[in-house]
Formats: structure tokens, C-alpha cells, sequence
């Protein structure tokens, strides 16, 4: 979101020009967890309503009636263009067609029958015109993304498969159940508006159950904190590397992205390595804890490390970390840099995780001051910020994917929607601290984690070029709420050696990207340039996950290989549970 990147051609029947960073069409769970699961910071959420999803900004607004104002020319050329368009469409001689990807409009009855072929090329063709009309407005980058958040959101809601009496596969399923498909969807809809996120229900409740399908690699707890629990896993290899990795996981939603079902868990994966894994568990924090803040985060992932290097007699760790959960390790590895300390750390990771906040996204667009004020003042009379909240920005910002793909599917056809495991854990969101939510903003607001002294962790300021440990940094390409240019600038703010990894995939899949699928690649370059697009053009692409690779890359950094250990704890730590812990069930 932070680089533009090229739009498809323009041609007859190309689908109509999107947002540069929007989505395919809804094209099953895969894609929607694409755009469901992101940046756990949320510096925005709803507290506006959802009318500010529909109408932008006062300002944004004028300035791009005043631009198109400016240019009366091409805005009758475009009126024009619609126009004829939009008169072969009536006349049946319109070859506009919705591109490959776009699933919205598969079913056979939009290109066989002549009335909804109609509709949908006449939407087709107007939504082209209105991003023609963004483009030829040339706004500022801000205005720019605020528009076509807005113009996203108006465009996918106006698409005739939303409407019930035009979707063919609503009305196929109304006549194949006799009606009840429309009692069905109508149930779900009231049952989803009536509960924060008021979107539809992207997987059922009871899809899966941690502890039995979903994290279930096994281990135990071996310390507590009111903040964390710290889960040591259960070796499977006779040997494992001497340095201990712990993993911190983001601040929003539960940790076991790292630990989906087997086959397809990242815990497991290193584990089966012969890597010694501790994982940190966040506390489903509420107003209680209201003043949790950076520090308080930072001080647990400190009080974690000092647990592993007590169980484990060593004095090194690696960290890996998630996320907003990056944020919060860079501040402490910057810390520990300012007191003398950096040589705790051997190694760290950085996996989908924003430093650099300029120009980061539409989320970094839409934060004007209203939007900061409004967010910091809910989450500060509240205590937190709830993550149902935030769940229902992020599906605003992928309309198709997260809204109306699931809008057809739930409530026009009355079928439950698809079980995915992704989704069942983005679904089960935790809060987020006032404390917390109000240090993040002023970071980002301040992109102040690419200015020496502009932040500061546990009292020490925060310069993340005297940051020397050496990193492994993995971004996707097509990732929305992490842009991969955003993620490769953290290459160039810390000191030490990095390493980038950039994977075919978004967000969450290219973290939850196991070994053995035939379509994984990365790409990676022996160096890294200041400039993205130049790192790019000199990376090859290497076929699977980068799971392996991260696992040499640790392994090269690891020391010896040392007798795994029989027990788990040990040096006055006992097990306190079996993984996953209980802070995993708080709701």
C-alpha cells in the first residue's frame, strides 16, 4: 500500500481498474484471510461509524472536486467514454467482461442471460470511469488512498451480485430449498449485525477448538506474568541447536498463528529442526489493565528471555517476532543496545513488521487527527480497544473478500460459510490496552522508529541503527497491511547484517506457509540495497517456504547441538500447564 504498483491494461475486456493494492475478487478463504488478518496496531478503528466508510474526509473530498473542476475537458471525455459504453452495453455490443479473478460473477446466468449481463457490464463500466476519474485527479498520496478507500467501498457495494432478486445463486437457492435458504440468511443477518464486528461471519464459532485441532504442538507452561505465559515445547529430536528461540507473537489475536493445525504450524516445524522453541502467550487484557503500555510489553519480552536463559543455562537467545509484536521487539533490542546488553540476543527475526511508517498504507491515509482523537479517546474511556472493532475496520478495507463475498454466500444463498483455520483465528481476537493502542499511534504518527531519540523503551531512547544484531526479515508480496516496501525498509534502519525474504504470498500466508506446497516461492538477494525495486530486480526465486530457510539461516547463528532435554522448566521453573496454557482461552 505504501509503492503504487502498475494496473492491469486497460483493454475491452479487462476487469475495470482497482485500487492498486485491492484484492482479487472473493475467490474462497484463502483470499479473505489475505485481507483479514494485519497489523495489530489498528490505529484507526470504528469509532466514527460506518458512514466515514462511505463518504470521505471534508477536505479529501473538496480537494478532488476541485481537481476534476480544473479539468472540465477530461471529465466530459470520461462522461463520454461512459456513455458509449454504456450504450453498447444496451445494445448488446459491449465486450466488457470481469477479469479471471474476479468470482463475483462465475455463475453461468451473468454472461447467458441478457438482463444480467446488462447489469453487470454497466457496473463494470462505470466502476472503470470512477477510477479513470482518481487517476486523472492526480491527488496527493494521502488524498489519494482516502478516495479510493471510499470509492472501494461505494463501487463493491453497488455490484448487482449483491442484490438479492438479480444474484442468480440466490435465486437458484431459494427455489432449490423452497424458500428456506432466505429465512437462513436472514437469521445469520440478524444474529451478525447485532454483535460487533456487524460484519458477516467469515467461519462458524465452532469450527475448531485450540487445544484439539489448533495449537496443539505439544509442551507446557513454564512461567507467568499478569502480562504472558511463556510455553516451552516438547523437543522430538535427540539433539537440538545450544541457542534458544523465542517467539513473540503480535498483541492482537491469540499467539497459535504460529502453531495452526498440524502440518501446518510453524512451531512444529522448527521444533522437527531440532530448534528449541519458547513461545510468548499475551493475557486477553481488559479495563484492568488500562495502563499496560510499551514498556509493559517490553519488559515482558525481557522477563521472558530471562526465564528462557534460566531454563536453558544459556546466555544467548534468538527472538522472533510477529507483527506489532516486531515493533515491540526492535524498541527492546534498541534498549538493551543503549544499556550494553545487545549481546543477550544472538539473532533476530522480524516477520511481516512495519518500522518505517511513511507512507504506510491506506491505514497510515486515513489517520488525520480526527480519526487519532477519536481512536485514543474510546479505547482511553473503555480501558482497551476491543478487537471486534478492529476486525470490522480491517474487512472495510477488502470489501469483497471480507463483506460481500461472505454477504452472498451467508445471507443470499442462507449457507454457512466455509471452515478455515486461518479465519477461525483471526476471528478470535483479543483486545488491545489503551495504554498500548495510544504508544503505537504516537509511534506511527510520528514515524518516530526511523529517528534516533524520537521514542524511547524502559527509559532509554530508541536508535535502531545501533541495533547490530544480525536479522532475517520475510515481508509478501502481496500483503496489503504490511506492504513489502514498508517491511524492506527495516533492512536499512537497523544496523547488522540482514537478510529479506520476500514471499509470493500476503500477510498471513506467508507466515503460515508450510514446506510442500507446489505454488510457495521467495524471493532473496545476497544483499540489500537502500532501494527496494533494485533489491527486487537482483533477488531469485527459490521454489517452497522459507521455513527451511530461516531454519539454516538460525541454525548457521545456533552454536552447537547439545542432548535435548528430557523435561521441561528446570533451575526452579516447574510446569505450571500444558501447552497451550490458559491465557489462550480468555475471552
Amino acid at each position: 500500500m505504501a509503492q503504487p504498483t502498475t494496473e492491469p491494461a486497460r483493454t475491452a475486456s479487462a476487469p475495470p481498474p482497482q485500487h492498486p493494492d485491492a484484492a482479487p475478487a472473493a475467490g474462497g478463504p484463502e483470499q479473505a484471510a489475505e485481507a483479514a488478518t494485519g497489523l495489530d496496531m489498528l490505529l484507526v478503528d470504528a469509532a466514527r461509524g460506518p458512514l466515514r466508510r462511505l463518504v470521505p474526509p471534508a477536505g479529501t473530498a473538496l480537494r478532488f472536486g476541485s481537481a476534476l473542476a480544473r479539468k472540465p475537458d477530461v471529465v466530459a471525455r470520461r462522461g463520454g467514454e461512459l456513455a458509449r459504453e454504456l450504450g453498447k452495453v444496451v445494445a448488446g455490443r459491449s465486450e466488457l467482461a470481469p477479469g479471471k479473478k474476479d468470482k463475483r460473477f462465475t455463475d453461468p446466468a451473468w454472461s447467458g442471460n441478457p438482463l444480467l449481463k446488462r447489469a453487470m457490464q454497466a457496473h463494470l463500466a462505470a466502476a472503470r470511469v470512477a477510477w479513470e476519474l482518481i487517476e486523472d485527479a492526480d491527488l496527493d498520496w494521502q488524498d489519494d488512498e482516502r478516495i479510493r478507500f471510499t470509492a472501494t467501498n461505494l463501487v463493491d457495494a453497488l455490484a448487482p451480485s449483491n442484490v438479492p432478486v438479480v444474484n442468480p445463486l440466490s435465486l437458484k437457492a431459494v427455489i432449490d430449498t423452497g424458500g428456506a435458504s432466505a429465512f437462513k440468511g436472514l437469521r445469520r443477518m440478524v444474529k451478525d449485525l447485532a454483535n460487533p464486528p456487524r460484519v458477516p461471519t467469515m467461519v462458524e464459532p465452532d469450527a475448531f477448538t485450540v487445544g484439539e485441532d489448533l495449537a496443539v504442538t505439544p509442551g507446557a507452561v513454564v512461567f507467568r506474568t499478569d502480562v504472558f505465559e511463556l510455553i516451552q515445547y516438547r523437543p522430538t529430536t535427540e539433539t537440538v541447536r545450544a541457542l534458544p528461540l523465542v517467539m513473540v507473537p503480535p498483541t492482537i489475536n491469540k499467539f497459535y498463528i504460529a502453531d495452526m493445525a498440524p502440518g501446518r504450524s510453524i512451531v512444529e516445524h522448527y521444533v522437527s529442526s531440532g530448534q528449541q522453541v519458547f513461545m510468548m502467550s499475551w493475557r486477553n487484557p481488559d479495563e484492568r489493565h488500562a495502563d499496560w503500555d510499551l514498556d509493559t510489553y517490553g519488559q515482558a519480552v525481557l522477563d521472558a528471555m530471562d526465564a528462557v536463559e534460566r531454563i536453558t543455562g544459556q546466555e544467548q537467545v534468538a527472538l522472533q517476532a510477529f507483527c506489532s509484536g516486531g515493533i515491540i521487539t526492535a524498541m527492546v533490542l534498541a534498549h538493551l543496545a543503549a544499556t550494553g546488553r545487545q549481546d543477550r540476543v544472538r539473532a533476530v527475526s522480524y516477520a511481516v513488521t512495519v518500522l518505517d511508517w511513511d507512507r504506510a498504507g491506506t491505514m497510515s491515509a486515513l489517520m488525520d487527527e480526527e480519526a487519532v482523537q477519536a481512536a485514543t479517546e474510546r479505547s482511553r474511556k473503555k480501558g482497551y480497544l476491543d478487537g471486534a472493532q478492529l476486525a470490522e475496520v480491517f474487512a472495510w478495507l477488502r470489501p469483497n473478500d471480507l463483506v460481500w463475498n461472505y454477504w452472498v454466500n451467508n445471507y443470499l444463498q442462507g449457507k454457512p460459510p466455509p471452515n478455515f483455520d486461518i479465519l477461525f483465528w483471526n476471528a478470535d481476537t483479543t483486545r488491545m490496552t489503551a495504554g498500548l493502542h495510544r504508544g503505537f499511534i504516537e509511534v506511527a504518527l510520528k514515524n518516530a522508529l526511523t529517528r534516533p531519540g524520537a521514542s524511547r523503551m524502559l527509559g532509554s531512547p530508541v536508535d535502531l541503527s545501533a541495533v547490530t544484531v544480525d536479522s532475517y526479515v520475510t515481508a509478501g508480496i502481496a500483503d496489503h497491511i504490511c506492504p513489502w516496501q514498508s517491511c524492506y525498509r527495516s533492512t536499512q534502519l537497523l544496523g547488522g547484517e540482514s537478510r529479506f525474504i520476500l514471499s509470493t504470498n500476503g500477510h498471513i500466508a506467508s507466515l503460515v506457509n508450510p514446506p510442500g506446497n507446489p505454488k510457495s516461492t521467495f524471493q532473496v538477494a545476497e544483499s540489500t540495497p537502500p532501494d527496494p525495486d533494485r533489491w527486487l530486480q537482483q533477488a531469485e526465486t527459490v521454489k517452497g517456504s522459507w521455513w527451511p530457510d530461516f531454519m539454516s539461516w538460525l541454525g548457521n547463528r545456533s552454536g552447537e547441538e547439545i542432548p535435548a532435554p528430557r523435561e521441561l522448566g528446570g533451575n526452579g521453573l516447574e510446569v505450571l500447564a500444558e501447552a497451550p496454557g490458559t491465557y489462550v482461552f480468555d475471552k
